[in-house]
């Protein structure tokens, strides 16, 4: 897990060209969801986290984003009931 706030934004296009994160979450809700989520994108820089796979986020214990994971979301939900 990767804090946006410790990353300049140079760094940030390096690792995104470079493929090296490809989940972005939310510290304080513990949700994450795809890159292009645009729940995402109206985030808070400060809350901002960026994970490697989505395997990285389930194990730091963030939950799957209603909006952009649906499918994910759903499978969630219903394991947690």
């Amino acid at each position: 897990m990767i804090r946006h706030s410790t990353l300049t934004d140079q760094q940030l296009r390096l690792m995104l060209r470079a493929g090296e994160l490809n989940m972005a979450g939310n510290a304080k809700l513990k949700i994450y969801g795809t890159l292009h989520c645009a729940s995402g994108k109206r985030m808070k820089k400060e809350n901002r986290v960026f994970f490697s796979d989505e395997q990285q986020a389930i194990e730091a214990g963030f939950r799957p984003c209603g909006h952009c994971m649906k499918l994910a979301y759903m499978k969630w939900k219903n394991a947690t009931l």
